[in-house]
């Protein structure tokens, strides 16, 4: 099974644009949005092309394609409009005999865990910042973000094949590798 995450799209056109087209290449089989898809929030600037109706369109088109997790700028409204469910806190996963945690990460994170057990994989978003990070009882992976990437960090997404995680830029090239073992 072949997925693709991305998160923190922020109403950016062009960004969202570039995504869309990058899950096409990849041709993974679901594309999993970690929140905060519509708006970009009182802590960021304006991303490039900032048109949340665009994106809106743009991913109504995909819907049979997408599962997707609330982020903290996501809102009851937003799922007035988009014609997939957005609204909830997180989703569970298992791959390779693992439990992902897929979440945004403005609720459950690794200052407040959700309940993991040995092995377990903690997916989120919010920071911006990519990270593939192996801890005691479990492991931390972000894939950064679409449209607004934070410390350095350039627009990210990762993909998921085969017991790898990847995360990498717009033009596919690999940024970050987990190997699940």
């Amino acid at each position: 099974m072949k997925l693709m995450f991305a998160s923190d799209i922020h109403g950016s056109a062009f960004y969202c644009k570039q995504m869309i087209e990058c899950y096409r290449i990849e041709k993974a089989e679901k594309l999993i949005l970690l929140g905060d898809l519509l708006y970009h929030g009182p802590r960021n600037d304006l991303p490039k092309e900032y048109n949340p109706k665009a994106v809106i369109g743009m991913l109504n088109e995909i819907k049979e394609e997408l599962l997707c997790v609330r982020g903290n700028c996501d809102a009851e409204v937003d799922q007035m409009v988009l014609e997939f469910p957005i609204m909830a806190d997180y989703m569970t996963m298992f791959l390779d005999n693992r439990m992902l945690f897929i979440t945004h990460g403005h609720l459950f994170h690794e200052g407040q865990l959700p309940p993991l057990k040995k092995k377990d994989i903690l997916i989120h978003g919010h920071t911006h910042v990519q990270a593939m990070v192996d801890r005691e009882n479990y492991t931390y992976i972000n894939p950064g973000s679409v449209s607004l990437p934070k410390e350095e960090n350039v627009n990210s997404y990762m993909i998921y094949e085969n017991g790898v995680f990847q995360v990498k830029d717009l033009n596919q090239n690999v940024i970050k590798e987990y190997i699940v073992k």
